[in-house]
């Protein structure tokens, strides 16, 4: 299947033949859907703390990070292109005139181009876009007057305005204040700062960024370090990441064979944000919150997000502190059977931990190795908020192949929509996966875990592509919060949806919580 070039090729990448042949089998085969046993629910599988346990937590958060390294992660490398793609659409149909008219003033919802422009004052960039017309001696004013439209949209989008369509959402500026606007890179530096930083008050985040977007990003956070630090009263520790090539997928043509460039080498394709592991594996802390790039909002609504990150990273160092201790007695040998009692409440209680029918008729010393595997593994505390029907994954118990259930962040595309059974109990989630976890990833004697060992590489997606005019199959890993954290400790715990606030169009950025008050 692959030449002589081809094994350089692949060398060079830092991959291997036997895992591209792995991935051209799931090209042949596909991925089996998950089986959902029944969603995750408040106290059956959703933690729900009341408002003493909430204040527990987060005092227990604030005493236990003051000597540990902690990170703030943010996937940032995606383009933000698709938030202007209603912009894009619009100006390839609008001429001015009377048609031009009809198609502007044609819809008036929120997320029409209409409401944007009519709206535009309103929004953090419109300052910046100003200038940058100003400069070319254009007034923006004029141009809506004139419904100059097009050339309004050209200034937001292309390299002689703001060259938003080439930037990343990292870059885009997302509120504004009395002093000047700010990008979702500078409100995720000063979220950090209110959460992430130690006892010496140092604020460490991570950017996972493109290679063609570096320079910009060490520039903005050059720029504004200095003002943020003094303001703040912290240290930023800022390091960026970029996906790794030996973590692309390989292509396929429709008949599952290699995809070749014109060239006649192997064409290799991102691996989607499951990827990503590599890059959170890197990160060397005791523990990491993981948020996206555009869910954010200005200081006025801070509070509620800081708050809930603490309690999340709380319940983590809480749950840590109990399952180290007891796989510390397991290590030198001195785990007795009150121990075993104790940790077993425990995970069934604060853990939903999913014992086996057969545990209680164990002897001891398979009551020990059962929980020891078990609960010796990377850690996460998943926020969730209330479901109201915004689309992507949610939590759900899962039937593993093993006959147990454990707790799984499940897209759509994982499950047989067709079954009806599958489908009633992905459309009875009650709850939404707004990307907002803490995890921990070191042993109880201090050691990194190999977190590729807990990945369920039977999940993943597969989508139709093109290239050079011909139609190839593009393959993504298991998604980061999906199946690349498939055998991890999990728990869920319910969060305020007002600790969910996504930028994914542009007009989002026109919501009342992205707004100055």
């Amino acid at each position: 299947m692959f030449s002589e070039s081809d094994l350089i090729q692949i060398n060079d990448r830092g991959m291997s033949v036997e895992t591209l042949e792995r991935q051209i089998n799931h090209f042949i085969h596909g991925f089996p859907f998950i089986n959902l046993e029944k969603p995750a629910t408040s106290g059956d599988g959703i933690v729900c703390p009341g408002t003493a346990e909430r204040e527990k937590y987060v005092r227990f958060y604030e005493q236990g990070i003051e000597d540990l390294e902690v990170v703030k992660f943010v996937p940032a490398s995606g383009a933000a292109s698709r938030m202007f793609k209603h912009l894009f659409e619009f100006r390839e149909r609008y001429q001015p005139g009377p048609s031009g008219e009809v198609l502007f003033n044609k819809d008036k919802g929120f997320n029409s181009v209409w409401y944007f422009i009519t709206h535009l004052q309103d929004i953090a960039f419109y300052s910046e876009l100003s200038l940058r017309l100003d400069r070319n001696g254009l007034n923006l004013q004029d141009l809506i007057k004139n419904q100059e439209y097009n050339t309004i949209i050209d200034y937001i989008l292309a390299g002689q305005g703001l060259d938003y369509s080439n930037l990343p959402k990292g870059l885009i500026k997302f509120h504004d204040y009395p002093y000047g606007a700010r990008t979702s890179a500078e409100e995720h530096m000063v979220e950090a700062a209110l959460y992430a930083s130690n006892s010496s008050h140092k604020a460490s985040l991570h950017f996972t960024i493109s290679p063609e977007h570096r320079s910009r990003f060490e520039s903005l956070v050059d720029n504004v370090r200095t003002y943020y630090e003094s303001l703040l009263k912290v240290r930023f520790d800022i390091s960026y990441s970029v996906q790794k090539p030996s973590t692309d997928t390989i292509a396929v043509d429709e008949g599952n064979k290699p995809f070749r460039n014109a060239g006649g080498s192997l064409l290799f394709r991102p691996g989607g944000h499951g990827s990503l592991l590599r890059n959170l594996s890197d990160i060397d802390a005791d523990i990491v919150f993981v948020k996206n790039i555009d869910n954010i909002v200005p200081d006025r609504l801070k509070e509620p997000t800081v708050l809930n990150k603490k309690l999340i990273g709380g319940y983590l160092l809480w749950m840590r502190k109990h399952i180290f201790e007891f796989l510390d007695k397991v290590h030198k040998g001195n785990c007795k059977a009150e121990d075993i009692s104790e940790i077993t409440e425990f995970g069934l209680k604060y853990l939903s931990l999913d014992l086996p029918q057969t545990f209680s008729g164990l002897a001891k010393e398979a009551k020990v190795k059962w929980l020891y595997e078990r609960l010796n593994r990377p850690m996460r505390v998943c926020g969730m908020v209330k479901n109201e029907g915004e689309p992507g994954g949610g939590p759900y118990w899962v039937k593993n192949t093993n006959g147990g259930l454990s707790l799984q962040i499940v897209e759509s595309s994982q499950v047989n929509l067709k079954d009806p059974e599958q489908l009633s109990v992905f459309r009875s989630a009650t709850h939404f996966n707004p990307v907002d976890l803490v995890c921990s990833f070191r042993d109880y004697a201090g050691n990194k875990f190999d977190l590729s060992r807990y990945v369920d590489e039977e999940t993943g997606f597969i989508s139709l592509k093109s290239s050079g005019g011909k139609n190839l199959k593009a393959l993504e890993r298991p998604g980061l919060w999906n199946g690349a954290m498939a055998d991890w400790m999990t728990v869920f715990m319910e969060v305020p949806v007002i600790t969910f606030n996504p930028v994914k169009t542009v007009n989002d950025l026109l919501r009342k919580e992205h707004l100055r008050a």
